[in-house]
């Protein structure tokens, strides 16, 4: 089991959660895009969740995200630290603000951390959004934005694990 990138996202969606895969819903179609953007194989990369349950509130039928809560982060933190230490990648990439969470040990923000290599617990890590942050804009200009800079993040890490 090896990989030199890990991507870590927040918890599994509905589809991942039935499916048994992360990344496998419209967020992760989403990722695919973008890994091939930057020019980076999806099957070279590790991927995971700093939360390995979903967390949902059902309405009707539907299973709708709860984002996962501290105490949940903290819990599931072990795990993700025991992967990433069998894994052993280059690079990890926190997708969004509770993978980062996760990763750090602490609360972060994207927006300090994002667009810079940090080395956490001796990892090299890169911060950026999480996919499904970009799903939920409504306007295609700041949509197309979001989209170059998460790619300009995808990068970065591909940079930094190939060094």
């Amino acid at each position: 089991m090896g990989a030199r990138l890990a991507l870590v996202g927040e918890q599994p969606g509905d589809r991942e959660d039935v499916v048994g895969r992360p990344f496998v819903g419209p967020a992760g179609a989403l990722l695919d895009r973008a890994l091939e953007e930057a020019g980076i194989d999806r099957s070279d990369v590790y991927l995971t969740n700093a939360v390995k349950h979903f967390r949902f509130e059902r309405v009707g039928k539907r299973r709708i995200h709860q984002k996962p809560n501290t105490t949940q982060v903290v819990a599931c933190r072990p795990w993700l630290m025991t992967e990433l230490d069998l894994v052993r990648p280059r690079t990890v990439v926190c997708l969004g603000v509770t993978a980062a969470r996760a990763v750090f040990g602490r609360p972060v923000t994207i927006g300090k951390t994002r667009g810079r290599e940090h080395v956490v617990d001796g990892r090299r890590v890169v911060v950026t959004v999480h996919p499904s942050s970009l799903l939920r804009q409504t306007d295609d200009a700041e949509r197309d934005r979001a989209m170059r800079a998460f790619v300009d993040d995808l990068r970065l890490a591909a940079r930094r694990q190939a060094a």
